[in-house]
């Protein structure tokens, strides 16, 4: 009896014994981190291409009123910069001064309507053109004029180192014409206006936006013929690059071609103008 009650003691602890065990459960497992994605890498910066400009040739080259530079030459050198994937950058240039620039690498290319000529083509390269104007001779509307001797003794301004001042004294002071070079063509302007010249040999586009269609030009006019003699004003505008950038040149070019068939060439070109400045 005993040994009964000692196996329902033994049996009875070991059910209370098992009773109060409690099996803790494993703790779930935390979610998994979602995978943090890698920043985006940031766009390419695109290689710059500098281009020099001379931005007192409006509607050319010129600048809005808060210093930006604009104008055709502008936005054409953008279309240009877009199509060979490059960064224009830009740097003013006293015209003059403008191929000795290049030549010294201050900047890549010139955009600023310089006119492919024999002479200039002996020490840069030059795109085929991107547009090409004649230019003409402004004096005070009534001036009497029938050949160069008829300005003798006046004082015309011009832009230096151009293909009008090539003219001029090429053709104008030969004829007892005081021609008188300036740094930048809106001070020939100035002085017009201020009596101290009597007129200007420009690009017939330039001097209508730049003088005749503004204020101060009122009482002036165009003279004699449409001046476009390639001894004096070459073929047509191109782009101006060191000798020997032939890789850069061909690149030009091609965008030359490209923004002249897709479109932007003439869109620009309708933004300032009424006409094919393109020329023949």
């Amino acid at each position: 009896m005993k040994n009964l009650f000692l196996s329902l003691s033994l049996i009875g602890a070991a059910t209370l014994v098992g009773c109060g065990k409690t099996e803790t459960p494993a703790p779930e497992a935390a979610p998994a981190a979602a995978p943090v994605a890698a920043p985006a890498a940031a766009p390419a910066e695109l290689p710059e291409l500098k281009v020099a400009i001379d931005p007192t040739y409006e509607p050319f080259t010129f600048k809005t009123a808060d210093g930006k530079p604009t104008g055709f030459d502008v936005d054409i050198a953008e279309a240009l910069c877009n199509q060979i994937k490059r960064k224009c950058v830009y740097v003013e240039q006293v015209w003059d001064s403008m191929i000795p620039g290049l030549q010294a690498k201050k900047y890549d290319a010139i955009i600023s309507s310089m006119s492919i000529t024999e002479e200039r083509q002996q020490v840069v390269d030059f795109t085929d053109k991107y547009y090409f104007t004649p230019s003409r001779i402004v004096v005070k509307t009534g001036t009497a004029f029938t050949d160069a001797a008829s300005l003798k003794g006046k004082k015309i301004g011009v832009l230096k180192g151009s293909t009008q001042e090539k003219y001029a004294m090429g053709e104008l002071k030969a004829a007892g014409v005081n021609v008188v070079p300036y740094e930048a063509q809106d001070q020939v302007y100035l002085d017009i206006k201020s009596g101290r010249l009597d007129g200007t040999v420009a690009d017939q586009v330039e001097v209508n936006g730049g003088f005749l269609s503004k204020p101060e030009g009122a009482g002036y006019g165009f003279v004699g013929p449409v001046l476009a003699d390639s001894k004096y004003f070459g073929t047509g505008v191109g782009v101006a690059l060191r000798k020997g950038e032939t890789a850069l040149k061909d690149e030009l070019n091609a965008a030359i071609k490209a923004i002249r068939s897709n479109g932007v060439y003439e869109t620009v070109s309708k933004k300032y103008f009424d006409f094919d400045v393109y020329g023949n």
